[in-house]
């Protein structure tokens, strides 16, 4: 399957390169990607270019040559959203029903809330918490300002050490 050769650095790069308007070249995807060299950034570029997921034009530059989908994740425009999150909205839905019909059983008296609902309506705040905060470390793992701020991160202690 080759959905699961695009993983870690090469799924980033790829995601990337979706993300970016206009063809990119190694040091883009070196620092946009937040890689630690441009021969990284070349090696992760020649395997997505051998899966046929992107092409090299005349300038070198690298562009989109097709969007395939990645497993877990949904692309929703230009960014990856990890299905969980959509599992975890779901979840809110039926947590805000819940919380709706014990909240008219304090307003309605002939309305009676029985404790295994309100056991249910814990339980599904519990399961909507954990797709959530799934979602979002999944999320975060390909957002670019959190590898924008890798980068940044990266650029500071390079700096650092050079002093």
């Amino acid at each position: 399957m080759v959905n699961g050769e695009l993983d870690g650095n090469t799924l980033n790069v790829y995601v990337y390169i979706v993300r970016a308007d206009s063809p990119v070249g190694t040091r883009d995807v070196t620092r946009g990607a937040a890689l630690s060299s441009t021969s990284v950034a070349y090696r992760h570029l020649q395997k997505l270019e051998n899966l046929g997921f992107i092409e090299k034009n005349s300038y070198g530059n690298y562009l989109l040559k097709r969007k395939i989908g990645i497993n877990g994740y949904v692309w929703v425009g230009k960014y990856l959203v990890p299905r969980l999150m959509f599992y975890s909205f779901f979840f809110l839905g039926a947590f805000a029903a819940e919380i709706s019909v014990t909240l008219l059983s304090l307003v309605i008296k002939s309305l009676v809330v029985e404790t295994s609902f309100l056991f249910l309506t814990g339980m599904t705040f519990v399961v909507m918490l954990l797709f959530i905060t799934e979602g979002f470390y999944l999320y975060r793992k390909l957002n670019p300002k959190h590898v924008e701020q890798n980068c940044v991160n990266n650029e500071e202690n390079q700096k650092q050490k050079n002093r």
